[in-house]
């Protein structure tokens, strides 16, 4: 039987030949890292997602509960005009093509005020009054060229507008008609000779009191504004027609009853 010798412990001054010498790294075989697996990546990303909003901002609103809000209703005008106006209008010019039938295209209310510049608090109380009236905010209008009779200066504001389109421009038309005008001071009817030709029809107003939207207690300055109708008829016979079958109050003339 071949002798066994038994491995002695290595005393502690020994170093072990088979250990690596101290500040070598030991040597590792070239094997490349294993890929992150698509799962962890998931994961990541739905951490750096779901991170906490820093401190100062506001978090993100949650969404109400519930079913969604039901749409608002059409204006009451468009209903009559899509009903009873088109067709009336086509009959009326012989038009074959719906395209041809006129329509109001947008509403444009213009505040001019010259001393804007000297009275800032005016021009904002003329913004406000307009925005109520409107239902949107309006556009400071600044001055394009520099005149030095008016003390006028290149970007100086001096005034405030307004473009009406699509829903609101019903609506403003329709409380314009049967709540503002009734309002206005010894009105007798709206002339017929306000067209400039490519069938656009402008009101001017010397008073904005006429509104319901404004309050008298917290009118700083009366002041007038132009209101013109944009309409896609391209002639003043045409325009004039639209404008009577919406229910415009000419001078003279019976104005059409409006039913939704």
């Amino acid at each position: 039987m071949a002798d066994t010798k038994e491995k002695e412990p290595t005393q502690a001054g020994q170093a072990d030949p088979g250990a690596t010498p101290q500040g070598q790294e030991p040597q590792v075989a070239d094997v490349a890292p294993a890929a992150p697996k698509p799962k962890q990546k998931e994961k990541q990303k739905d951490k750096q997602k779901g991170k906490k909003p820093a401190e100062g901002k506001p978090a993100a609103p949650a969404e109400p509960e519930g079913p969604p809000p039901e749409p608002a209703p059409p204006p009451r005008l468009h209903e009559f005009y899509e009903q009873r106006v088109r067709p009336k209008l086509a009959q009326q010019f012989g038009l074959t093509n719906p395209h041809e039938i006129p329509k109001l295209v947008k509403i444009v209310l213009n505040v001019g005020m010259g001393d804007a510049s000297k009275n800032p608090k005016a021009l904002e109380a003329a913004v406000a009054e307009l925005g109520a009236i409107t239902g949107q905010q309006p556009v400071v209008t600044r001055a394009k060229k520099a005149i030095a009779n008016f003390n006028l200066r290149e970007g100086m504001p001096v005034g405030c507008s307004v473009t009406l389109r699509a829903a609101r421009m019903f609506e403003f038309l329709d409380r314009f008609i049967s709540i503002a005008l009734p309002r206005m001071r010894d009105f007798r009817g709206l002339p017929t000779d306000s067209f400039d030709g490519r069938g656009n029809y402008t009101i001017g107003i010397k008073e904005q009191m006429i509104f319901p939207e404004i309050d008298y207690d917290k009118v700083e300055k009366i002041h007038g504004m132009d209101i013109t109708l944009v309409t896609s008829a391209g002639r003043d016979d045409t325009a004039l027609a639209l404008l009577r079958e919406l229910g415009m109050p000419f001078r003279g003339e019976a104005p059409v009853a409006v039913v939704a």
